[in-house]
């Protein structure tokens, strides 16, 4: 038995490795395309190639019934979250340094933690609050606002951190009334509905090749959050969910492959926090999780 759950947690630790590769490809890809597209362009096509890979996993998986709604204001409300979010996170990638972005865009879990005490009533210890003090810090030693070369754009993957908070938490309240692919599917209907009204500002013509890296793209994004949930399935989350920084690393390599790039020294240290914090906070949440059981 002890060896089936190692085998399992084995398991669970390389499928949330690829996850986060594969998102993290999902967010290069998005940026290289940012680079030829508008934002809106790219938020649009990106989630019409997301819905078409969540309606073949419905059909051949789940079945249709599992797309119902039972819940229309959660729905509308957590799509609507959704598209801030992913508004903040295509702009912040058309401006930014991939590994910078996903940095402080892996502050999100501490404005979760912080949101959850007003909005769910959840207790937070003093030992949590000191963790989500620290990954502020690591997100304050990459932003480093005060200093010369501050730049504004970092406060967009800030925004995209917050949005993706709220989008979290509605996410736990409406989970006891959806299955999880609805939520995404509807939200992700939500997405490319708004961003459709966006077209006057910008849309370019469309090459068969980048059409393509639509698809994929939508694909990659839809793929990777379809592993990490397996991942989570698979093995015990406290022991898989670390894993998720990986994307750190992921993202370094991806910058440094296809742009060049190789961040500053702020950007490794305050990653190292932000990661050593959301650990820290993954431990301690299992520990008292354990303890009530």
């Amino acid at each position: 038995m002890i060896e089936a759950r190692q085998k399992n947690n084995l398991h669970g630790i390389w499928l949330m490795i690829i996850g986060s590769a594969v998102l993290v490809a999902s967010d290069a890809v998005s940026k290289v395309l940012t680079e030829t597209y508008p934002v809106w362009q790219v938020l649009t096509l990106r989630h019409i190639g997301a819905l078409v890979a969540i309606l073949v996993y419905a059909r051949l998986v789940t079945g249709w019934e599992a797309l119902r709604v039972n819940y229309w204001p959660g729905q509308i409300l957590r799509g609507t979250i959704f598209f801030g979010t992913a508004v903040f996170v295509i702009w912040s990638l058309q401006v930014l340094p991939l590994p910078t972005f996903t940095a402080i865009v892996f502050s999100g879990p501490f404005f979760v933690a912080a949101l959850s005490v007003p909005l769910l009533n959840e207790q937070v210890g003093w030992r949590r609050w000191m963790a989500i003090l620290v990954g502020f810090t690591g997100m304050l030693i990459i932003v480093r606002p005060g200093a010369q070369n501050f730049e504004w754009l970092l406060v967009l993957p800030i925004c995209a951190a917050i949005f993706a908070a709220f989008r979290d938490i509605i996410t736990r309240k409406i989970s006891i009334y959806e299955t999880s692919i609805a939520i995404l599917f509807w939200s992700t209907i939500i997405v490319t509905f708004a961003s459709l009204f966006a077209i006057p500002l910008g849309w370019n013509r469309l090459g068969w090749q980048d059409a393509g890296l639509f698809f994929i793209n939508g694909i990659l994004n839809a793929g990777a959050h379809f592993l990490i949930i397996e991942a989570l399935r698979h093995g015990e989350a406290a022991l898989i969910s670390p894993f998720r920084y990986s994307a750190l690393l992921w993202s370094i390599l991806f910058g440094l492959v296809i742009w060049n790039h190789i961040p500053d020294t702020w950007v490794f240290v305050g990653s190292a926090v932000i990661a050593a914090s959301g650990v820290y906070m993954i431990k301690r949440e299992a520990h008292l999780t354990a303890k009530t059981h």
